[in-house]
């Protein structure tokens, strides 16, 4: 690589993620349309670099364009209803066909070690097997759909066996039943059914029609009744970004700690969703994916990072590592997937009633979203309930914003006598106090 174009500060940037997704497990879907794009070897390229990070990986793809193509070789006509392929048995050996070369094609990609390319000295072994136990679907709405299968259940205790002996899992769209059967089932639904089996901490949908909304305007992460109310709003309600939303639902409702979808056609998508502050996609999180909570000792370096560059400015009084585990408890953090993006503190002085709020930070490329106040707000209802009836501020830099929220200037003198000691002249701070109500 030009050394002008390597990113430092992003691969820095990248480093605690790197380090948050060692060892986790990730189920990815994509469907058989990226198979056949002739960036394919990219997307390959990208899972190759995942693996070798110590991601565990496992793969489900699906066949969809390959199994269309060997149908109209035979002349025979797709059959679908509410998106679901109605497999006869002619059909069915269509799908057996085409989902095998897919699946060979993908372990061949994954094999290459070439020289002067991204997987050169890689040494990946991909398994597959009869890993999904499937029934048929049977007659719905009075369609008879044969050989279309669901998923009944997957072998887990096997998928993981792999895991730990560091190879990549592939799932391919068929399911096995004990009776010898081959069935085509949703390869969207045995990733949802693998990433719950599996206890998976990401399933990673790459779609092939994001949402059509703008990109500034397009959530970045959704709660399950947002990602609900999404689902509601849209006009086509089956369509294949619906049917994604859908499965990534499911699968947070049933333990998945987060799903994400992604725009199989933007390049590099999967790196920049998983190694990056914001993301390219969509996230899924039954749970909050920003939490704003009492400091505990193990966010101290997390406050340092954040806190480090104002001080250098003159924002903020500097604090050593040592005070900032001595005060953790006075401490509130804005956490947002694993990275502190916003702190304050209060002292309290219950003997005067009152409290100063402190060290009140928020990172840069998170401002202007309400956080600063969310932290506010925490640090004044935390004082009435301390039975205090003032708050004290002291600011350098941003008078305008507390003034704006009920900050009026003050004097030296009318702070309690312990944080009188304490002031820095050098510093020079404008004394703001809040009335609390």
């Amino acid at each position: 690589m030009d050394s002008a174009r390597f990113d430092i500060e992003g691969f820095r940037h990248a480093a605690p993620y790197i380090n948050a997704h060692r060892g986790k497990t990730f189920v990815i879907a994509f469907g058989g349309e990226a198979v056949a794009d002739a960036r394919f070897p990219d997307l390959v390229h990208d899972l190759a670099l995942l693996h070798s990070l110590g991601i565990r990986l496992v793969l489900v793809h699906g066949a969809r364009p390959q199994i269309e193509h060997r149908l109209a070789q035979r002349n025979q006509t797709a059959r679908c209803h509410r998106a679901r392929r109605i497999t006869d048995a002619a059909a069915l050996a269509a799908v057996m066909e085409a989902v095998g070369c897919v699946r060979v094609e993908i372990e061949a990609r994954l094999s290459m070690g070439l020289v002067n390319t991204p997987m050169a000295g890689m040494s990946l072994r991909v398994v597959s097997g009869n890993f999904v136990t499937a029934r048929p679907l049977g007659v719905r709405d009075g369609i008879d759909f044969h050989y279309t299968g669901e998923v009944r259940k997957l072998d887990a205790e096997a998928i993981h066996h792999q895991l730990d002996a560091h190879n990549i899992a592939l799932l391919s769209a068929l399911g096995y039943s004990p009776t010898g059967e081959t069935f085509n089932v949703s390869a969207l639904e045995i990733a949802g059914s693998a990433a719950v089996a599996l206890d998976a901490d990401k399933l990673i949908l790459l779609t092939e029609s994001p949402p059509p909304d703008a990109a500034s305007t397009r959530p970045r992460e959704l709660n399950l009744t947002e990602a609900e109310s999404l689902i509601a709003s849209r006009s086509a309600p089956e369509d294949s970004f619906v049917r994604h939303l859908r499965q990534a639902i499911s699968a947070c409702r049933k333990g998945v700690r987060r799903a994400h979808l992604l725009d199989r056609q933007e390049d590099g998508t999967l790196l920049k969703e998983l190694f990056t502050r914001n993301g390219s996609g969509l996230l899924i999180s039954a749970g909050n994916y920003e939490d704003l909570r009492q400091a505990r000792i193990d966010d101290v370096g997390g406050i340092l990072e954040l806190i480090t560059p104002l001080e250098r400015e003159g924002a903020l009084v500097e604090r050593s590592r040592e005070q900032l585990e001595l005060e953790i408890d006075r401490f509130l953090v804005i956490e947002r997937d694993g990275m502190i993006i916003g702190c304050a503190a209060l002292y309290p002085s219950p003997e005067d009633h009152i409290g100063e709020l402190a060290c009140l930070a928020v990172h840069p490329e998170y401002q202007g979203g309400g956080r600063g106040d969310a932290l506010l707000r925490r640090i004044e209802a935390r004082a009435r309930e301390l039975g205090l009836r003032r708050l004290a501020v002291l600011t350098t830099l941003t008078a305008h914003w507390f003034v704006e929220r009920g900050f009026l200037p003050g004097e030296l003198d009318d702070l309690p006598v312990r944080h009188q000691e304490l002031y820095n002249y050098r510093r020079n701070s404008k004394v703001f106090f809040k009335t609390l109500p």
